[in-house]
């Protein structure tokens, strides 16, 4: 059995961690409040535009367009955006488990990583990294979307990559986040928008070219896609972190309830062996 001063230094290591846990519950509280609220605006404008380019695309008939056609690479880039912290659950490690865990090779992986978590994990299993913006995370902006996106679409026009996904946690609600992986580019169509097609037999029309509106419309739907996966993403960190950083609490509550009940027997049984020595050593002298 451990002695008293041990459990009660144990008790006392306990207590502080469980203030430290307690603090980082409360900061990512009050982070999740402004990110769910920036997530919750941004969403409807996220979604409806993916809707609306691939409802578009999808009664545009066979297009010849750079950005549309599928080359012939083989590579894939995938956008993975992660945390630089780790003390967030299985945040991290849902992504990441998302990719090596999944039908795509490694070696016809190029990845984006956004957050160092996700491309240390990565590179550990021999993932090849593209490039990486850990910075973007901290305080996501929409022109940091749009210059990830330049740079991965001239790799897709230029023929280096075949297909372009994006890999995030998208935010359900404070408690749930899904991790996601979404293909992007060549895009594809749901069996909904081609019946949709087949009804109306009707095909869009662009003016003044279809070259030069989907010059100007793909790096704008990628772009978006990019930014409010970044959005999303924070408010499912913070999210996740307020609950591991709870459970961590609860944790250290009910470990220091047992340490303070292990506490008091040994001193019990302390306090009774002194009295039964004494009773002893006064029987002696009698």
């Amino acid at each position: 059995m451990a002695s008293m001063r041990d459990i009660k230094r144990r008790k006392g290591s306990i207590q502080s961690t469980q203030q430290i846990t307690k603090a980082m519950k409360l900061v990512s509280t009050v982070k999740l409040q402004k990110a769910k609220i920036h997530a919750e605006q941004a969403n409807p404008f996220f979604n409806y535009m993916y809707r609306t380019v691939t409802s578009m695309l999808a009664k545009s008939g066979n297009m010849n367009h750079p950005y549309l056609k599928k080359n012939d690479s083989e590579k894939k880039a995938i956008v993975v955006i992660t945390s630089n912290r780790g003390l967030a659950g299985g945040y991290n490690s849902n992504i990441v488990k998302l990719i090596t865990g999944g039908d795509l090779k490694k070696e016809d992986l190029e990845l984006y990583t956004i957050g160092n978590k996700g491309r240390e994990a990565l590179e550990r299993r021999g993932y090849e990294i593209k490039n990486s913006y850990p910075e973007v995370i901290e305080a996501p902006e929409y022109a940091d979307a749009a210059a990830i996106c330049k740079e991965v679409l001239e790799a897709y026009q230029q023929g280096e990559i075949g297909e372009i996904y994006l890999a995030y946690t998208h935010f359900k609600n404070t408690v749930v986040h899904e991790p996601t992986l979404m293909k992007l580019l060549p895009v594809s169509f749901d069996d909904e928008e081609l019946t949709a097609e087949d009804e109306t037999n009707i095909l869009m029309n662009y003016e003044p070219t279809e070259e030069e509106a989907l010059d100007m419309i793909i790096p704008k739907y990628v772009t978006s896609l990019f930014y409010g996966a970044l959005v999303e993403a924070v408010a499912s960190e913070n999210g996740a972190r307020m609950q591991a950083m709870d459970s961590a609490t609860s944790n250290a509550e009910d470990m220091i309830s047992d340490l303070t009940l292990k506490y008091n027997r040994a001193r019990q049984s302390s306090i009774t062996q002194e009295l039964t020595e004494i009773i002893a050593g006064a029987e002696a002298i009698s």
